[in-house]
């Protein structure tokens, strides 16, 4: 087995692999409000495809397989991608992030065909809010779904907040108290630039910002990471809650990066802020060989830099939405 080792000597064993480009809500940071396209069904990897690309990764030395959209939700029978890839060799981990809204319909599913871990995506704890950044009026099924996730054992369950100043920074308290309440990792994650999301440096906010907040309310002690590739810089409040932070933007993580992207039309990507895609879809439909495919693998792998742009220059890369690419 021959490891995916970039430039920089950097071991990718993490793939993130987008299945639809679609979602049920309409989050002000993640797609332009207006003039999103999406892509039709036969542009989108089969299940069968996924599998293949993934098993080949896996031969690679990926491990972990964190299965996004878009909202996943949304395509049907994923419980059935999921049970094949259960099946592949070296393959430790299968993940899904999610924003909940259909997670109470299938997440019984979804654990018996073998899922290890859920992601939930949720801004605010404030139904009204919800509907405010969201565009949907849909907090109580979200709400319904994240106890369905618990109940059905996916613990800890993580939750992601995007927080963006003016819009609900003062809810960071809020998100800590239901971390110390149960079972629930609240990550918060600082607002990142993609095409047309209305990112600027006024409404973005530092994590040290807000953890000195934390700070003045709680106690808090840094947890030591538990893998080189661990992304959240983690931290215990009152010695029951756990708690995260994902810095992209004040204090990125590339010099650990472990990750890979595929992206639900069958596009490579090495880096979320890079604009670089390299094509699987067509060679996988025109019969290409494992090693054809291995070859534009390790293409994008040779083009990723040691670290993304500064912040004064990622909102200037040309690159796709965050929906388009994947969370």
């Amino acid at each position: 087995m021959t490891p995916l080792v970039d430039r920089f000597g950097r071991v990718h064993d993490y793939l993130r692999v987008s299945v639809t480009d679609k979602c049920d809500l309409r989050c002000i940071y993640c797609m332009p409000e207006e003039g999103n396209e999406w892509q039709p069904n036969e542009n989108l990897l089969t299940f069968g495809e996924i599998e293949r690309v993934v098993r080949l990764f896996a031969t690679r030395g990926v491990t972990k397989v964190r299965l996004t959209g878009g909202e996943p939700l949304v395509r049907p029978h994923l419980d059935h991608l999921v049970r094949s890839l259960r099946e592949i060799d070296g393959l430790q981990t299968i993940a899904l992030t999610t924003n909940a809204t259909h997670l109470d319909e299938h997440v019984g599913a979804l654990r018996c065909a073998g899922l290890d871990e859920i992601t939930v995506s949720l801004d605010t704890l404030q139904p009204d809010r919800f509907a405010e950044i969201t565009k949907r009026n849909a907090f109580a099924k979200v709400w319904r779904g994240i106890e369905s996730a618990l109940e059905a054992g996916f613990t800890p369950l993580k939750m992601n907040v995007v927080l963006i100043t003016g819009v609900n920074d003062d809810e960071v308290l809020d998100f800590v108290r239901l971390a110390m309440r149960g079972p629930i990792v609240v990550r918060f994650i600082e607002y990142m630039p993609f095409k047309d999301n209305g990112w600027s440096t006024a409404r973005l906010i530092g994590y040290r910002d807000v953890l000195a907040e934390i700070k003045s309310n709680f106690d808090v002690e840094q947890v030591p990471a538990l893998s080189a590739g661990q992304v959240a810089k983690e931290y215990l409040v009152n010695g029951i809650g756990r708690i995260g932070f994902v810095t992209s933007m004040t204090e990125d993580f590339c010099s650990s990066c472990s990750r890979m992207r595929l992206t639900s039309d069958g596009c490579v990507k090495s880096c979320l802020h890079d604009g670089a895609e390299f094509p699987l879809r067509d060679l996988l439909r025109a019969g290409a060989t494992d090693a054809e495919l291995e070859s534009v693998i390790e293409q994008s792998l040779f083009g990723k830099q040691a670290k993304h742009a500064g912040i004064g220059e990622l909102y200037q890369i040309e690159n796709r939405t965050m929906i388009q690419i994947g969370g």
